[in-house]
């Protein structure tokens, strides 16, 4: 039987404040450090179990609350959270958790990966635009809701996951995302298409797709080892 890995709450400083965030540790103790980025719902069950899944791949894991322990129930309630939390704050929020799992003994090496999906896709994007520790950015069909980020200073290698059937992160839109970070940056990110429409890794949502899912979970553990520092 599979060492299940040990998680726990943790708090640490971000943006002049205290921040939250669940903390998931591999099995051996230590690994690359990797910040999973929540969906306008919060820091729900579903993104406390990626972080699990990326622990139990070999990566130490943090999933930082960005909503305050708050957690929504339906999708107007959603929309107030994400309006309240705009990209350029959730980015300072964001860079608070790459500090902390930068200085935490379990974490080797000195960038991370970031993975985010539907806003916290669109997060990942604004991250490693902004945050050069941020060596691979992950995002799942999401899109900066605020506009494209300057990625002139992008050093991350970018992989997405997006569904062919996805209205609000549409194949157009993420061919002119993919324009925008080649033209800015010498940075050739790698976007996948599913035949799946929005949400579909989600697992407790209507539109999951479990071909599409595994998939795209395996390409994003591929990517991260391949792009993180070795767990050694």
């Amino acid at each position: 039987m599979a060492t299940e890995p040990a998680a726990q709450n943790v708090t640490f400083p971000s943006a002049g404040a205290t921040a939250y965030g669940y903390l998931a540790l591999p099995p051996a103790g230590h690994g690359p450090g990797v910040v999973v980025i929540q969906e306008w719902w919060g820091l729900t069950g579903h993104i406390k179990d990626i972080a699990d899944r990326l622990a139990r791949a070999g990566f130490v894991a943090l999933a930082p609350d960005l909503y305050g322990k708050r957690v929504a129930h339906d999708a107007g309630e959603a929309g107030r959270l994400i309006s309240e939390l705009p990209t350029p704050k959730a980015v300072e929020l964001l860079s608070g958790a790459v500090g902390h799992l930068l200085s935490r003994e379990e974490t080797r090496g000195d960038t991370v990966g970031a993975v985010g999906f539907c806003m916290g896709g669109g997060f990942v994007l604004s991250l490693a635009a902004a945050d050069r520790r941020v060596a691979a950015a992950v995002p799942f069909y999401g899109l900066n809701r605020e506009g494209f980020p300057d990625f002139s200073n992008l050093k991350a290698q970018i992989q997405g996951h997006y569904g062919e059937l996805d209205e609000s992160a549409s194949p157009s839109a993420v061919e002119e995302l993919r324009a925008a970070i080649e033209y800015q940056s010498d940075i050739v990110p790698v976007f996948h298409l599913y035949p799946a429409g929005h949400a579909f890794f989600n697992d407790t949502r209507p539109g999951y797709d479990a071909a599409s899912s595994a998939k795209a979970w395996e390409r994003t553990i591929g990517f991260l080892r391949e792009n993180l520092p070795a767990g050694n």
